[in-house]
């Protein structure tokens, strides 16, 4: 039983890194495996056996398929019809949670949620709702939304490979449906009926212009013939002021170059448009002899190339989990010179930060106004792990490959319910499909595969199977049947099931089903019942954090745009949670029983 100590050591650290945040989920989780190795918790030729796991390459897949559907037009179709939802608050929430419920249990529920939240906030915006109304219920629906289904949230892929590893066969695409359903269904209702008065009503983002304050910054510098700037390349202007000079574009007669792609000398006559503070500015004009002039007071100003906005423009965007920039700053990232952004500034809980932007650490979460070329707008922000809001063009693609993206899935699905193809197999052969027929360009096909996400799959894997074989599971079974003694299954049952659902609240849903899954068999197995109810309650209430923004991605990513703060959660998630857990229960006895 030594073994089991460790695993339990192991697993404490685990679950108090992942708490504290400092350090992404998936390195927590590799360091765990790597310790569990070096303490021999894990044999060494298992250690990255995760990697070749069904419930791995199934949720690769349906990440890629997930991609699939957005670049084909079949979520802007929905989108577009969405929008249409009119000017009653109700009538929006109605149509935004019932929408992405749907789409969540067809495609990953982060990847829903991504997908609506753009549309949510220029609903928003459109109409002057609050967006704090909308954004906390979508998130919410996304994760009601995958528990419908095998494919819609990672927990009922591991908890379909963990009963097929008990020797009981894996569950089916709709084998979660009856339940899953009931509370989707359930949740969604309650939302509707009571949400509004739960959901804090906040400002949020509603109005960029109003929380950032952009006009005030954008500033035209005139480079004169007596200028020290003369001859002097922009690092050299950055040197001498001793600190990032935010220069959007320098205007040169006819010609307007981008900031971070002129590289040749200024000359005198030359205009540098650029986002700064007052304090920038004085810096400027004190060390560099920039002289500063409002637009429109100079005779030639008709015949000077403007700020076109169809070429560089300003974009809101929110912090992903899995972003690059998570804990970096802008001189870290080398976002001006890397990627062609210039931050303009950053809003945390709603708030504008006040602090310098060079020594803002983002956060995930976080939202930030961004300015750059519109042309290279995409493929930067995709690479930096960060969503577009409000801004998001639909494109509804075309007939034919919105047809055949739903196809391949609807295929794909009938050799799952018919048990012609494992859920690994018929998703990889599907996404395979998606790829070679051009539905999904290739390198979008790797873009869309969340690494961190397989990474944490992956690594917890052995570490939960290390749980069950040290018999660490079985210890902690036994003391929850020991405390319970005399009390019915169906008790235990809903102890496992609040358990869970707490701890899917501060760590990821996927590490949460990977950790409770041997618990529940050795539950099932002690008390001589049959295992399916226990694992059923495992991917419900696995995939249920409402009560916390580091629970889940959807939750995290409508903090900053709906201005949240960490207790809002708990008004709408804790009532919600109770609704969950009284419709889940009943059922799961219901439709699995002991």
């Amino acid at each position: 039983m030594q073994d089991a100590y460790w695993v339990f050591a192991v697993l404490f650290l685990t679950l108090v890194a992942f708490v504290w945040g400092r350090f992404r989920y998936d390195m927590v989780a590799m360091a765990a495996l790597l310790v569990s190795v070096l303490l021999g918790l894990v044999p060494a030729d298992e250690a990255f056996s995760g990697f070749g796991h069904p419930a791995v390459i199934t949720v690769a897949a349906v990440l890629i398929l997930s991609r699939g559907f957005e670049h084909a037009g079949v979520v802007d179709w929905i989108a577009e019809k969405t929008l249409r939802a009119g000017s009653r608050p109700i009538w929006q929430l109605t149509v935004l949670t019932a929408t992405v419920i749907l789409l969540s249990a067809m495609m990953n529920n982060v990847g829903a949620l991504a997908l609506l939240l753009p549309v949510a906030v220029r609903v928003a915006r459109e109409h002057d709702t609050s967006p704090s109304l909308l954004l906390m219920p979508l998130a919410f629906g996304s994760l009601l939304g995958g528990l419908i289904t095998l494919i819609g949230t990672p927990p009922n892929i591991i908890i379909s490979a963990f009963r097929a590893g008990q020797g009981e066969g894996p569950f089916s695409m709709f084998d979660f449906a009856p339940v899953g359903g009931a509370v989707a269904l359930a949740g969604f209702a309650f939302m509707i009926l009571l949400g509004g008065r739960l959901t804090p009503q906040r400002q949020g983002q509603a109005s960029a212009d109003e929380l950032f304050e952009t006009s005030a910054y954008l500033s035209e510098l005139h480079v004169n013939e007596d200028a020290k700037a003369v001859g002097w390349r922009l690092r050299e202007l950055q040197e001498v002021c001793g600190d990032p000079v935010p220069v959007l574009a320098v205007l040169r007669g006819d010609e307007r170059y981008s900031g971070h792609r002129f590289f040749g000398p200024l000359a005198a006559g030359d205009i540098l448009l650029l986002e700064a503070g007052p304090d920038d500015l004085k810096l400027l004009e004190d060390k560099a002899g920039l002289s500063i002039s409002a637009s429109g007071d100079d005779d030639d100003d008709a015949e000077r190339p403007r700020l076109d906005a169809d070429e560089l423009q300003l974009v809101e965007v929110v912090v992903r989990n899995d972003s690059m920039m998570i804990n970096r700053t802008v001189s870290q990232l080398r976002l001006l010179n890397q990627h062609g952004l210039h931050l303009v500034a950053v809003s945390r809980d709603g708030t504008r930060l006040k602090q310098r932007l060079r020594e803002v650490r983002f956060q995930p979460g976080d939202v930030l106004l961004l300015q750059g070329d519109e042309n290279n707008l995409s493929e930067s922000l995709s690479t930096l792990g960060c969503l577009p809001l409000a801004s998001r063009k639909l494109a509804l693609g075309q007939p034919r490959q919105l047809w055949l993206s739903v196809g391949i899935f609807a295929l794909a699905i009938v050799a799952m319910v018919f048990d012609l193809l494992p859920a690994a197999i018929a998703m990889s052969l599907a996404a395979l499909v998606t790829l070679a027929l051009g539905v999904l360009p290739l390198r979008e096909g790797y873009d869309a595969i969340e690494g961190s996400v397989i990474v944490l799959l992956a690594a917890m894997l052995p570490v939960g199977k290390a749980l069950e074989t040290s018999g660490g599971a079985q210890m902690i079974a036994d003391g929850m049947m020991s405390a319970g003694s005399g009390w019915p299954p169906v008790v235990t049952l809903a102890a496992l099931f609040v358990l869970t659902l707490l701890l899917s609240n501060i760590i990821n849903n996927a590490a949460a089903a990977l950790l409770m899954a041997p618990i529940a068999a050795n539950l099932a197995s002690g008390m001589q019942v049959s295992l399916d109810p226990f694992l059923m309650a495992v991917a419900v209430s696995a995939s249920c954090a409402f009560l916390t923004p580091i629970g889940h991605q959807s939750n995290t990513l409508v903090m900053g745009p709906g201005g949240y703060r960490f207790r809002d959660y708990w008004k709408l998630g804790l009532p919600l949670s109770a609704v969950v857990t009284l419709t889940a229960i009943p059922l799961i006895l219901l439709i699995w029983p002991l």
